[in-house]
Formats: C-alpha cells, sequence, structure tokens
C-alpha cells in the first residue's frame, strides 16, 4: 500500500519553492524597479499593501509546508490516521492563505497600478474593470514608475498562478488526508482482527 506519509512530505517540499516564489513577487511588488520611495511615500495600489503574497501566499503557507514536511516516516500502522487529522487542518490553513493571496492578486490586477499620469498619482485604469489588460497602447499612460504597469501585471499573474497551485497542492493533500485519517484506522482494525 502506497505510504500516504511519504507522499504529504513531498507535497510539502513542492509547496516550499511556491511560498518563497510569492513573498519575493509581493516584496518586489512593494519596491517598483528596486525604489524604495513608492513604499515610503504611500505610491502603491491600496491591494498591495495588503499583502497577499507575503502574507497568504507565503508566511501562512508556510504552515502546511512544515506540518507537511515534519511528518514522521511512514511506518504503515494506526498513527498514520492521526498524523494525517493534523496534515487535514494544514491543508485547510493553505487553502485559506492561496485562496487569500489569489483573490487579492486578482482584485489588484483589475484595479492596475497607482502611477504618475499627466494628472498626477492616480490609478488611470482602476474603473475599466481590467480592460486596460487587453490594451497596452493605453499603458503609456503611466509616467512613474517606468514600466509600472507591465511590472505589476507580471507580478500579480506570477502571484496568481502560484496561488491558484498551491490551492490545488492544499486540495489534493485534503483528500488524501481525509481518506487516510477515515480509512486507515479500520483497516488497521482489520489487520488486527484477521492475525488474532
Amino acid at each position: 500500500m502506497c505510504c500516504s506519509v511519504g507522499f504529504t512530505r513531498s507535497l510539502g517540499l513542492a509547496l516550499l519553492p511556491l511560498a518563497l516564489c510569492c513573498i519575493l513577487a509581493n516584496l518586489l511588488l512593494l519596491f517598483p524597479m528596486g525604489e524604495i520611495s513608492y513604499l515610503r511615500d504611500q505610491r502603491l495600489s491600496s491591494y498591495i499593501l495588503y499583502f497577499g503574497g507575503l502574507g497568504g501566499g507565503g508566511l501562512l503557507m508556510l504552515v502546511p509546508v512544515t506540518t507537511f514536511i515534519s511528518l514522521g516516516k511512514c511506518s504503515c500502522c494506526w498513527n498514520e490516521g492521526l498524523m494525517m487529522c493534523g496534515s487535514v487542518l494544514a491543508a485547510v490553513v493553505g487553502m485559506v492563505g492561496s485562496g487569500y493571496c489569489f483573490v487579492l492578486s486578482g482584485m489588484t490586477l483589475l484595479q492596475g497600478p497607482l502611477c504618475f499620469t499627466v494628472l498626477g498619482w492616480t490609478s488611470p485604469f482602476s474603473d475599466d474593470g481590467g480592460r486596460y489588460l487587453l490594451e497596452p497602447d493605453s499603458w503609456s499612460q503611466c509616467l512613474q514608475p517606468v514600466s509600472i504597469v507591465e511590472w505589476n501585471v507580471s507580478l500579480l499573474c506570477i502571484l496568481l498562478c502560484l496561488a491558484a497551485l498551491e490551492f490545488l497542492i492544499c486540495l489534493l493533500q485534503l483528500g488524501v488526508g481525509l481518506v487516510t485519517a477515515v480509512c486507515r484506522p479500520c483497516c488497521y482494525k482489520q489487520e488486527y482482527s484477521l492475525h488474532a
């Protein structure tokens, strides 16, 4: 029988680089083109400051990562079901974190960046419902920071993909953990009664 604890540990190892990439992408959003002045002067899109990638897809995702990786080696005994109960709770935490990251990244993408235009510091695309994404010619409205629209769109799309992958991995572990937590004790009882 396949060892579900080993599978869970491999899922934790798969989540770790995703969480670290979410943290990095969110940090890059806070410092457009490596400049600290935009954060200091509060010239960033409001949703970026909710730290979807840093908090949800990153730090909160470290809960399932550490839980999955720290599971004991598979001994295929009754305590596997108990270990999986903890991994199920951690998977739910991961799904909440990745969902938070996904929703905030999507809202930030729809709102568009805060940038300097001929009208001053404004969010020129906030009222067009994301249509600016299909009209790259309109991106030149943003004069500063240079290439801010491309910067934000690239990083936010990366965050959306990472959050979706994290959610799917945690959902997979939720299913595996529930099946193992419910079925393994029953299988153990059947094995015990057969040997008795």
